[in-house]
């Protein structure tokens, strides 16, 4: 049987708002001790595979810092405090896009890094996604939406066009759950 390692000693690297490194001292089953194992800490997040009337998928293209690109993503964002995965969804969808939805289905809840990180990610499915307004994203975010016909995001997710990789996972899951398809 697989065993948890021991936590020795704790500490913070970093603790800001939107992120806390935590360094742990760890004492592993068979003796061997990782004096700096670090792990990020953070809000969960919460994502949306929205899909319109005439079926295309509403989308966000935005810069990515970390990999210095601009990439196609699903609408996301963090979990306030007090706030249901859901109600997250719901929200993200309706200031990154400009967009809200009825009917809503739960897809999953990952863990994007379960080596280095506390972080869990929930999708959800929304059809009948339809604008209602202009999007409000936050001050530190520039955001253009993008429509995309089913099976066109498919083939975006198979040319790497769509790179963050728990999305990827949850637009194939979406498809494989029939919400997509081809």
């Amino acid at each position: 049987m697989t065993e948890r390692w021991r936590v020795l000693k704790s500490r913070f690297a970093v603790d800001c708002p939107w992120l806390r490194v935590r360094e742990d001292h760890v004492r592993l089953p068979n003796g061997v001790e990782l004096e700096s194992f670090y792990v990020v800490e953070g809000r969960e997040w919460a994502s949306v595979v929205a899909i319109t009337e005439d079926r295309q998928v509403v989308l966000v293209e935005q810069y990515r810092h970390g990999i210095a690109t601009v990439t196609l993503e699903l609408p996301a964002g963090m979990i306030d405090d007090g706030e249901t995965a859901l109600d997250a969804a719901r929200r993200e969808l309706r200031e990154e896009t400009g967009y809200e939805a009825e009917d809503w289905h739960a897809l999953s809840v990952v863990a994007p890094e379960p080596n280095k990180s506390t972080l869990r990610a929930h999708f959800f499915v929304a059809r009948g996604a339809r604008p209602v307004g202009a999007p409000r994203p936050e001050s530190v975010e520039q955001i253009e939406v993008r429509l995309l016909g089913e099976s066109d995001l498919l083939e975006a997710v198979e040319r790497g066009r769509v790179v963050h990789g728990v999305q990827v996972g949850a637009i194939l899951l979406a498809a494989r759950k029939g919400f997509l398809g081809a």
